[in-house]
């Protein structure tokens, strides 16, 4: 299973396509506009998410409610094109005419001035069209059909926030339904209500201040049979997977497992986790420091994953930076921007580490037919557990 996304920030409209998607899933545009309209919300959120009105439509790969098994294309409109058409628009302009709002100064932490030397673009609009996190949204359609083949498989996704400006969400015990409906009821998405507050006041004080803040998505996955993945080749790894995906994400730079980097500073006997068996559960762990996994696979345990989003670098209180015509400082320049984006950005890892989830495991099962593929995951689970 695979997908490409085609689209600029304020162009005409996302595009999604997803290859090798099974044939007779269920499968409704609502499935996908709900997550799309999850992403939208969330504390700390700027003046874009009041214009678009992210509403999927599908364009092929589906009929009278079930999926073909041919190629799955969604369209989502950009909405805020109406403004941007003389300047976004695909027709070719004349020597006499100006470009509008056209980008010499990059912006520090932004693709700018990188895209525009790989690609030789002297107006930096044609990088941060592209490299927008306005991406996200094609993404995020790409993971709600992930989701939705989890779900039928009686897999469970769910994302929140654990930090936000160095304020951490205690740990709470609870199912993914219950963490997936607090999560969804918090401005702030975290399973804590203790720091649901503070987390706003400091969004609140960096939107006053001019600034941005960053902080820590976690997303845990249960129900997940193990030996999912491999040990045989790099590429095929499951956690090498998800660690990919979430730093691909706009503004993530870091991705740890279970205990993560914690683990470097305990001895192995307080990282690793004991092999346990009874007959209901077949082989199962005492603990889950290592957050679901051992040597790329699945330990059946539930997946636990933590992304690190930095803060968004277009900042009100710009940074210098150097204009690639005059080659003089300027202050950077600033498009429409969060605060913070955290809280929207638990989606959008929940749906990319959803996405890496059923890619493996459509790799391992037949998966032509979704049937067949629930029959065989299910033979599967009961297999192992008699092993």
């Amino acid at each position: 299973m695979r997908y490409l996304t085609a689209g600029e920030s304020h162009g005409k409209q996302l595009t999604t396509i997803v290859e090798g998607v099974p044939a007779n899933l269920p499968l409704l545009s609502s499935d996908i506009s709900e997550s799309l309209l999850r992403r939208q919300k969330g504390y700390g959120r700027g003046r874009r998410m009041k214009i678009e009105k992210d509403l999927v439509e599908i364009k092929s790969g589906v009929r009278h409610g079930y999926t073909l098994g041919s190629p799955i294309s969604f369209v989502i409109e950009n909405d805020d094109f109406k403004h941007w058409e003389n300047i976004m628009g695909e027709d070719p302009i004349d020597d006499t005419q100006e470009v509008k709002r056209q980008i010499t100064r990059p912006r520090p932490g932004h693709a700018d001035l990188n895209g525009a030397l790989k690609y030789g673009h002297r107006d930096m609009r044609n990088v941060l069209e592209r490299s927008s996190a306005r991406e996200t949204a094609a993404r995020v359609a790409a993971g709600s059909l992930a989701k939705k083949i989890l779900k039928e498989l009686d897999i469970h996704v769910v994302g929140y926030v654990k930090e936000i400006a160095g304020i951490r969400a205690e740990d709470v015990e609870m199912s993914s339904q219950e963490k997936a409906e607090v999560s969804e009821n918090s401005p702030v998405r975290t399973l804590d209500q203790k720091v649901e507050q503070p987390m706003k006041d400091a969004i609140d004080q960096a939107k006053k201040d001019g600034d941005s803040i960053g902080g820590v998505c976690e997303v845990v996955v249960e129900g997940m049979p193990a030996g999912v993945g491999s040990y045989v080749h790099y590429d095929r790894k499951l956690d090498s997977r998800i660690a990919g995906g979430v730093t691909s994400i706009n503004a993530f730079k870091g991705v740890e497992f279970g205990i993560g980097f914690e683990a470097a500073r305990k001895n192995g006997s307080e990282v690793h986790d004991e092999i346990l068996w009874n007959e209901e559960r077949g082989y199962y762990r005492r603990t889950n420091r290592l957050g679901g996994f051992e040597g790329g696979m699945t330990t059946g345990m539930p997946i636990v994953v933590r992304g690190v989003m930095k803060p968004i670098p277009t900042l009100y209180k710009p940074l210098q930076s150097v204009d690639i015509d005059s080659k003089e400082p300027f202050k950077a320049s600033i498009e429409r921007s969060d605060s913070c984006a955290v809280p929207a950005a638990s989606v959008v890892m929940e749906h990319v580490v959803a996405w890496e989830v059923a890619r493996t495991l459509l790799e391992q099962f037949p998966h032509d037919q979704f049937p067949k593929l629930k029959e065989a995951v299910q033979q599967y689970r009961d297999e192992i557990r008699g092993f």
